[in-house]
């Protein structure tokens, strides 16, 4: 067993190497102005994609309220980031952040860190702001933004369903593989802070 010391170490650790990558990861790609844009556009970015699923797969790990309570913060707060995209107000270090979730979030589910909900809430509820900022600047302000939000919120839904269902499906007997898939996420995260993906 991992000490729980060594375990904040590391992943303070790696959240501010991952913070300090600079990282252009959602700047005007593709189309904004459509339910379906929207909903494809989560579905073929590998940050988003690793983000959503170690959410569900974290909320898994947890069980009880965290199943829905952490995937719904996410999607909740993201909708929240992207209105102030759309309006033009600023938030700091949002692509260092979009990063340093897929490193910090692959990491809490390979190590199984057990927090209360209210902090998952809370981790969460911050890489989402981020998410949601960077594709709510992209979009238009008009019916056309709103269903391409509304798409990409549908999206994500199922990304973190996708990863509740692997976690729950793995159960306790399979543990191993669903921190295997974390430590997969965040091997992910570096990648894209290096360049390498």
């Amino acid at each position: 067993m991992i000490p729980a010391s060594m375990k904040r170490s590391t992943l303070a650790v790696i959240l501010l190497l991952a913070a300090a990558m600079p990282a252009e990861a959602h700047v005007g790609i593709g189309t904004t102005s459509s339910f379906t844009a929207g909903f494809a556009h989560p579905l073929s970015g590998l940050d988003h994609m690793t983000v959503m699923i170690a959410v569900g797969l974290w909320a898994a790990l947890k069980g009880g309220k965290a199943i829905w309570a952490w995937p719904l913060a996410f999607v909740g707060v993201m909708l929240a980031g992207g209105t102030l995209g759309m309006l033009h107000v600023p938030v700091p270090f949002v692509e260092p952040g979009i990063l340093a979730s897929a490193v910090a979030l692959g990491l809490l589910v390979a190590l199984a860190v057990d927090l209360p909900i209210s902090a998952g809430v809370a981790i969460i509820g911050l890489f989402a702001l981020f998410h949601g900022h960077a594709h709510g600047t992209e979009v238009p302000e008009n019916a056309g933004g709103l269903e391409y939000m509304a798409g990409f919120a549908m999206a994500t839904a199922l990304l973190h369903g996708i990863g509740i269902a692997a976690g729950l499906g793995l159960g306790l007997r399979f543990r191993d593989l669903a921190r295997a898939a974390g430590a997969a996420c965040a091997a992910v995260g570096v990648g894209l802070a290096f360049g390498v993906l």
